[in-house]
């Protein structure tokens, strides 16, 4: 009877794997290449995207060193009084930050985001804390730090959108990292409304206190944070029983943050 015998194949007469199958990016990729429909398509949005990052950088960059003089903020307020036919007036003044009084400046990080010398542009125990308050379906509470709402005041539209939020991330993370805090605040300062058709301390104080911005006491520049909130509700110039009791809070917030040096940058 003959043995039977048992022979090792050779490596080369194992069967072959098939090759591995493609990744969804070389997919994409591969069939872009077969449509020229879709590879132009593709093309067009890569480069106007590119075109659109390095607009935004040549930006940012000219506004760390220029006053803004208008945003998007002043152009829909400007359009809309045109439209209602009410006085369409613009109320805004630069000022150089070191020319606008210490207390202003306390006085709206500690009425708006006392976190605003630590973070980077991004409080996100707040923001954790906003989205918990809205998913319970009260009346919808934000979030934003300064450099959010300088962000959206200089780059961006008001409104809610997705879109919009990922754009505010987008600047509020440049702006951060190339203009830096000092410099933030100033803008904020100057571009914030502050009344109805009012932007920037300066406007606001020589309005509706009759001086300029680098003189405001404590209490006057706790006024004017204590509108920010919903200025175009709220009076400086003739203050609510609400506005006067946030005054008072933001004083003792600023009291309690330890005055002016707070904002050593």
């Amino acid at each position: 009877m003959a043995k039977n015998t048992f022979r090792t194949p050779p490596p080369e007469e194992f069967p072959k794997n098939e090759p591995n199958k493609q990744n969804a990016w070389q997919r994409f990729m591969t069939f872009r290449e077969r449509q020229p429909i879709i590879r132009t398509i593709f093309n067009k949005i890569f480069k106007y995207t590119l075109y659109a990052f390095i607009t935004s950088i040549v930006t940012i960059f000219i506004l760390k060193f220029i006053p803004v003089w208008i945003t998007p903020t002043m152009i829909d307020r400007k359009i809309t009084a045109i439209a209602e036919g009410r006085d369409s007036e613009i109320h805004s003044d630069w000022e150089p930050y070191e020319n606008i009084s210490k207390e202003a400046a306390l006085a709206v990080v500690a009425s708006e985001d006392q976190l605003f010398p630590q973070h980077n542009g991004f409080d996100f125990k707040a923001m954790w804390g906003a989205f918990r308050h809205n998913l319970k379906g009260k009346r919808i509470k934000g979030a934003s730090t300064i450099s959010q709402q300088v962000a959206k005041n200089v780059f961006l539209w008001q409104g809610r959108s997705y879109i919009r939020k990922i754009l505010e991330v987008y600047f509020t993370f440049m702006i951060e990292l190339i203009w830096g805090k000092e410099r933030i605040l100033e803008v904020y300062l100057n571009v914030a409304e502050t009344g109805k058709m009012t932007f920037g301390v300066e406007a606001a104080s020589l309005r509706f206190y009759g001086h300029s911005a680098n003189s405001l006491s404590r209490n006057e520049a706790a006024r004017i944070a204590a509108v920010l909130p919903s200025p175009n509700r709220f009076s400086i110039a003739n203050p609510s029983g609400y506005v006067q009791r946030r005054t008072n809070f933001i004083m003792r917030q600023m009291r309690g943050l330890g005055g002016k040096a707070y904002l050593k940058f």
